[in-house]
């Protein structure tokens, strides 16, 4: 079984490189270094383009699980070394999470192991985001707690699937969550200071309760322990943002985007880099930028409200009032900017209302969208 990422172990490298050159069964190196997977890769060089083949082979019974391709130039050795092992360790992350999670639904069994759900909750985690992947992955986490009531990994994943939720608006409960999500951190900290999707949760839960220098602090932690880590990029561009910054917020959210261009959740990195922009000045790159979000995934209130807004102050008016009409569907009590500000403690911030007024809300009162 694949651990989590807190238990799990890589081969070094001066072992693996042993077995260079060799035509070798992967079944035997299974056997003797005792792993689970095996990833193989291949690099090609023609004139200035670099090209590397990877791909992920089950040790136990030799099947192909997946491959990738990654092209580079070599303009910038350094630069596109990193990029490469950037988008491949985050890559291959995600992957593993995935293969277990089908391998748990193939056996249907009931006898799995904590580790076993944690790696199905970070799975639903993965998943396009709604309110039903957010039940199933807090189900995962819940029921590793019970099979391991000290499981800091169980604790990590289910404070983040209560603050997501919360941070989406999609928390039936938002202050008996947020107080839950704040007693399991804490827990996990005290047994693991060097986990990084601990430091991370703690991150949402400042974000949430408006506390953004600590939030700052909290997401760039994560990033120490893991420079691959794309959703701790992300959510550090948009604490930028909201603390009246978003030309700095910009290329962490970039930086989000190159590590995993196929994430899924790709649509709030798109959300958040279109609010950048359009707290700048940007109109038509927020326009543009906001349009992919919702077409990546139409569920976010909060995309259409920021597209409405953008559209409204370029001037779009029946298509700003379209996409504000959709914003109130998903999210019916979000029906003014006074709501609006009461549901988001940042938008009070002086700095960042200071960007909204000349921008968003400028955008919303051309549309007719009220203020109280």
């Amino acid at each position: 079984m694949l651990p989590d990422r807190s238990e799990s172990f890589v081969i070094a490298r001066n072992t693996a490189f042993t077995y260079k050159s060799k035509s070798v069964d992967v079944k035997k190196i299974g056997r003797e270094l005792g792993v689970r997977y095996v990833l193989e890769g291949s690099v090609r060089r023609t004139g200035s383009q670099v090209r590397v083949n990877v791909q992920l082979i089950e040790a136990e019974s030799g099947a192909h699980l997946w491959a990738e391709r990654f092209d580079c130039d070599l303009a910038g050795l350094a630069e596109a070394q990193d990029a490469i092992t950037g988008r491949l360790a985050q890559t291959l992350d995600v992957k593993l999470v995935e293969i277990v999670d089908r391998r748990i639904e193939q056996e249907k069994a009931l006898t799995h192991d904590a580790r076993d759900l944690v790696l199905r909750g970070r799975a639903w985690l993965h998943r396009p985001r709604s309110a039903t992947t957010r039940t199933e992955a807090q189900r995962a986490f819940e029921r590793a707690l019970e099979l391991n009531a000290r499981s800091v990994d169980a604790r990590v994943g289910l404070a983040t699937a209560l603050l997501s939720n919360l941070l989406d608006g999609w928390s039936t409960s938002p202050q008996l969550d947020e107080e839950r999500a704040g007693r399991l951190l804490h827990e996990a900290l005290e047994h693991d200071t060097n986990s990084r999707m601990a430091h991370f949760a703690m991150g949402l839960l400042c974000r949430l309760r408006n506390r953004l220098t600590e939030a700052r602090i909290e997401f760039e932690t994560a990033i120490a322990l893991d420079r691959n880590f794309a959703n701790a990029y992300r959510h550090l561009g948009i604490t930028l943002m909201q603390l009246g910054e978003p030309g700095d917020g910009i290329p962490h959210i970039e930086k989000a985007i190159r590590l995993n261009p196929r994430d899924p959740n790709v649509a709030g990195h798109y959300w958040a880099l279109g609010a950048c922009h359009l707290l700048l000045g940007q109109v038509d790159q927020a326009v543009d930028l906001l349009w992919r979000a919702r077409a990546e995934n139409p569920r976010y209130w909060y995309v259409h409200l920021w597209l409405g807004g953008a559209l409204g102050l370029r001037g779009n008016l029946d298509e700003a009032r379209t996409a504000l009409a959709e914003a109130i569907k998903i999210k019916p009590e979000i029906n003014s900017m006074a709501r609006w500000r009461a549901n988001i403690p940042a938008l009070k911030n002086p700095q960042y209302q200071t960007l909204l007024e000349k921008t968003v809300n400028a955008g919303f009162r051309q549309a007719g969208f009220p203020d109280e």
